[in-house]
């Protein structure tokens, strides 16, 4: 082996704890407004590789389904796709605007029978997915950064303006 190779190789390797270490501790903040109840939050979620409980707790409140009021654990994987959405558009100071958090069944199997883009089993239903878009971002920015990524199912809803978003199986639909 070429010593210039080997010192090369040594020094990455030395180096490389002390990047991963500064990038996983920065606190990961995201912002939220909801378009339904008019609520907004913004919080840190995770610091390092601990969520935060408490931040957790909200969160499963802020995204309740609106209609009954019922909560449900949300996916903490699938504010780790916002958060890496928002870092890989450069938009730090992103406001997610929620179309739709969590659904209970009931919600989920009216808006069934009165939508053909609601599917029976949802993901919705067990706090895997989410609808959003970011008011001063194109969605059709936020459906290619969720395409990049490869981290779940994304649906592209150009004519009612946002995107879904969820911790299922990677696959996409919509224009």
């Amino acid at each position: 082996m070429n010593r210039r190779i080997f010192l090369g190789a040594a020094l990455a390797a030395a180096s490389a704890p002390a990047f991963a270490r500064r990038n996983l501790d920065t606190p990961r903040v995201l912002s939220f407004h909801h378009l339904h109840t008019d609520e907004r939050l913004t919080l840190t979620y995770r610091k390092g590789d601990h969520y935060q409980r408490s931040s957790l707790a909200r969160l499963n409140d802020f995204l309740r389904d609106f209609r009954t009021g019922d909560i449900a654990t949300i996916d903490p994987q699938l504010f780790d796709l916002l958060y890496d959405i928002k870092q890989s558009l450069g938009h730090n100071d992103a406001v997610f605007e929620i179309v739709s958090g969590y659904r209970s069944p009931k919600t989920n199997a009216m808006l069934s029978r009165t939508s053909s883009g609601v599917a029976k089993r949802s993901l919705h239903m067990t706090g895997k997915a989410i609808d959003i878009r970011v008011s001063d971002m194109p969605t059709r920015s936020i459906r290619d950064a969720a395409l990049r990524l490869s981290r779940g199912g994304v649906g592209y809803y150009s004519r009612s303006n946002f995107v879904h978003l969820d911790t299922g199986t990677v696959r996409q639909w919509g224009a």
